[in-house]
């Protein structure tokens, strides 16, 4: 049976490789064209890219797979199963009806909840204890195709999105591969999905990295690693771009002193070694990871011992 896969970050790449190692017949895979990278803009392959040159596999790099001229490269290879992964394009009606077995993605949540573009992130974002990742054959609408089959995972306390994403891909991988010979001999029962429990996890855009001090340290804890180690969040500290890149758990944050100071959210209370505590709505975030503009990334313990920073000024 030939099988065309697309992907395009290390989330897919597993299941690619398992593809290839379990022998089943890959004959072309699709992923998004090479993106400026870095301070230098250096064009850059995307994993899947990376992994499948590797495996000596054709790869297709459509700009806009609606374009007619990218549906009939891909239907010159015939593919009777289409596989997707974090593919980052929405795949049209015409990709959608060229395999007989048809089109199964490898989503990063348990649908219906968390449709979209930024599932991982925006679990860990919302302080989900909870995720997974569903099989589904795809439709026209945003993930909303029927479900095959499920897997649960759980997100610990301190799961960034990194973290999170290298355990779904993973349990994607194993999903993929415990399913793939029914996918082969199919069509396999699938379960429509329920609308009326559906939530989305819209691509994430600038704005969800800035740190809004007025709200819980548990909420900004969960935003700093709901978006590490991809963008990172930020605040402004003398009008320029602070960055932060870890924090403390506020379940175990020192400083407990400090929670009933009438200080306005985003002051900074104390730096001391166990980084930059900062006033937030409901107590205090000791952050412990940080980079200032013009800044490689250092702990904060590090920065604090610079100077330049003085308690009871506000970041903002």
């Amino acid at each position: 049976m030939k099988i065309v896969f697309m992907g395009t970050p290390a989330f897919a790449v597993p299941c690619l490789q398992m593809l290839v190692e379990e022998g089943y017949n890959v004959v072309a895979v699709l992923t998004q064209p090479d993106r400026p990278q870095g301070r230098k803009k250096t064009l850059t392959p995307s994993p899947v890219k990376e992994a499948a040159l590797s495996l000596g596999l054709p790869v297709l790099q459509p700009e806009r797979l609606r374009r007619g001229e990218a549906v009939e490269e891909l239907a010159a290879y015939e593919p009777e199963l289409i596989i997707t992964a974090a593919y980052g394009q929405i795949l049209p009606k015409a990709v959608l009806d060229l395999p007989v077995r048809g089109c199964v993605n490898v989503h990063g949540s348990l649908l219906p909840k968390y449709r979209g573009g930024a599932p991982i992130q925006r679990s860990v974002i919302n302080g989900e204890k909870m995720t997974g990742v569903t099989l589904m054959y795809m439709a026209e609408g945003l993930d909303t195709g029927d479900m095959i089959s499920k897997v649960e995972v759980p997100i610990d306390e301190a799961d960034t999105a990194g973290t999170l994403f290298e355990k779904l891909s993973l349990a994607g991988r194993d999903l993929l591969k415990s399913e793939m010979q029914r996918l082969v001999a199919g069509p396999v029962p699938a379960i429509p999905q329920d609308d009326s429990e559906a939530t989305y996890a819209p691509n994430l855009k600038r704005e969800d990295e800035r740190i809004d001090w007025n709200a819980g340290s548990r909420d900004i804890y969960n935003r700093i690693r709901g978006l590490v180690p991809f963008s990172g969040v930020f605040t402004l500290w003398n009008e320029e771009t602070f960055k932060v890149w870890a924090a403390a758990n506020p379940s175990n944050t020192p400083g407990s002193t400090y929670k009933s100071t009438n200080a306005v959210p985003g002051t900074v209370l104390a730096l001391n070694e166990q980084g930059i505590l900062v006033k937030t709505g409901d107590g205090v975030l000791v952050l412990t990871s940080v980079q200032p503009a013009g800044k490689k990334a250092m702990s904060a313990s590090d920065f604090a011992r610079g100077g330049s920073m003085k308690p009871g000024m506000v970041l903002v």
